[in-house]
């Protein structure tokens, strides 16, 4: 399935790749809520987020001729970005939990529709909650996700299907508490 947007990314890293700085500068716009999101769901302060995507953005610049598959850009990018977010958590020597449910977005109409799937999600463990956020908020593949996150795709299945059943048994517990009945 070929998203929106992908063979002009594709055209963009080649030129990118060349020296095209406006054209990287595109790559980097067109990537920029995916960076945001990614980050703020392993970082827990903003200012953080900002100096992983920075650093991430300056790698990728540096790096950008050693990239041999344009399509697989954003998977890279997204992979030099989880790098960098551990590589700053493993500095503090602590584990930083996402605060902020605004990295997921929220519903114009209606803000307290995700209000509840944003409280579960928090409350889910890093490698559960970002296999979440990659497949559902930003939509990579399997196999994309596989490449991000260095690991096998059965894992990123099993994970994801952890994930989803965590979150439920999360969703569920917490509706028993306010006494709503399940439906």
């Amino acid at each position: 399935m070929v998203r929106r947007g992908e063979i002009g990314l594709e055209t963009d890293v080649l030129l990118a790749q060349k020296g095209d700085k406006e054209a990287f500068t595109r790559l980097i716009e067109e990537c920029e809520l995916t960076l945001y999101r990614v980050s703020k769901g392993i970082l827990k302060d903003d200012a953080d987020c900002a100096d992983a995507i920075q650093e991430t953005i300056l790698k990728c610049y540096h790096s950008i001729t050693q990239l041999k598959q344009p399509k697989y850009f954003k998977t890279w990018l997204t992979r030099i970005l989880i790098n960098e977010c551990n590589d700053m958590l493993k500095k503090r020597k602590k584990l930083v939990l996402l605060e902020s449910v605004d990295a997921f977005g929220s519903s114009e109409k209606n803000p307290e529709e995700f209000t509840e799937l944003k409280e579960a999600l928090l409350k889910l463990d890093d490698k559960h909650r970002i296999v979440l956020i990659l497949f559902y908020y930003e939509e990579f593949s399997i196999k994309e996700m596989a490449q991000i996150l260095k690991v096998r795709e059965g894992t990123v299945k099993s994970r994801l299907n952890r994930a989803r059943h965590r979150l439920l048994s999360i969703i569920n517990l917490s509706k028993n508490e306010r006494g709503v009945e399940n439906e």
